[in-house]
């Protein structure tokens, strides 16, 4: 039995911000120059109160509606997000128990950022494999507009919230379906993007709080959250060519026997960079954030969704995801598609 992904289904928050409503708060900034910049024209915003495990409820419930799976068959849940609801308990098993899932089932939280798709499906590959599960329900979640202060626009005009519900199953199949992987992480970067405070090794304080004007007529405190995107430029244009070749190496076939690539979306600019830097051809490599944004943890199963609703990819087609970001963190894999709903 072998792992595949046979669902994918995703939910937005209602609230936008548009690239046109940046530029009317920021006007050193033009719709013109975020276009290009970034890609991106739309980012969804959770409402007040609003978290990621909502976000990510109303995934599954698309899921299920989808007539993919039903909420008991699931055996696992698998929770990527970096804005839990709470320290503790895990909100995994809030979610199972809010979903009707089995109480049989396994649950977890893990906390990882762009790479945490990747990740996932290493982890839902081994339970698996292992035999210690048979249907996953794979959750990516972020809220990161609830770290982002408003007068940020060194992210406010990039990250978007969002979730994602994919379903992870077994098939009886002679080679596999996902797999090899590649991962890496190199925890000195750690400080590029970072919430500085709000764990246990710095609380909020009314002393982090106070707002600074920082590089470029940027505001926020150390209760916000902070990117270096020179740093995590540099990084990425290092890391995932890196990556790519490993993999390409350890699965034994070339570039151009690949029929789709998908990286994490994380802003057009990095993006078109890393395409052509490693000469692969436009029509091979999916870009998909215009409408929502970096979301995270789920750019990749959102760009997957669009790239068979798009039409390329079908049963058959040999798809790269490559994952990279906060951490810092990254992966690669290899899926053969099999098609969803």
């Amino acid at each position: 039995m072998h792992a595949a992904i046979t669902a994918i289904e995703y939910h937005l928050p209602e609230h936008t911000v548009s690239t046109d409503d940046l530029s009317v708060e920021f006007p050193e900034w033009s719709v013109e120059k975020i276009d290009q910049k970034t890609g991106i024209h739309d980012r969804h915003i959770a409402a007040p109160g609003e978290c990621a495990s909502d976000l990510a409820f109303v995934a599954a419930q698309k899921l299920f509606s989808s007539g993919a799976c039903t909420a008991d068959q699931v055996d696992y849940v698998l929770l990527c997000t970096q804005s839990p609801d709470y320290f503790l308990p895990t909100t995994a098993c809030l979610l199972q128990h809010r979903l009707g899932i089995p109480t049989k089932a396994g649950a977890l939280d893990f906390n990882l950022g762009c790479s945490g798709f990747v990740y996932g499906l290493g982890l839902a590959e081994g339970l698996i494999a292992s035999e210690q599960a048979r249907r996953v329900l794979l959750l990516t979640a972020e809220t990161y507009s609830k770290f982002i202060h408003p007068r940020d626009k060194s992210v406010r005009t990039i990250f978007g919230d969002a979730a994602a519900a994919t379903f992870v199953s077994a098939q009886d199949a002679a080679t596999p379906f996902i797999g090899p992987f590649v991962y890496g992480t190199d925890g000195s970067g750690g400080p590029n993007l970072i919430v500085p405070t709000g764990g246990l090794r710095q609380p909020r304080s009314a002393e982090s709080a106070v707002e600074q004007d920082v590089e470029s007529g940027n505001i926020r405190s150390a209760d916000n959250l902070y990117m270096n995107g020179a740093e995590i430029f540099v990084f990425t244009i290092n890391a995932v060519p890196e990556s790519v070749n490993a993999l390409l190496v350890r699965s034994g076939i070339k570039l151009d026997q690949v029929d789709l690539f998908v990286f994490h979306q994380a802003n057009r600019y990095m993006l078109e960079h890393l395409r052509k830097s490693m000469k692969i051809p436009a029509e091979k490599f999916q870009v998909s954030m215009s409408h929502c944004g970096n979301t995270v943890s789920s750019t990749i199963p959102i760009a997957l969704k669009h790239a068979q609703a798009e039409g390329r990819i079908q049963p058959g087609s040999l798809v790269m995801l490559v994952g990279f970001g906060v951490g810092y963190s990254w992966g690669a894999t290899l899926v053969h598609w099999i098609g969803i709903p």
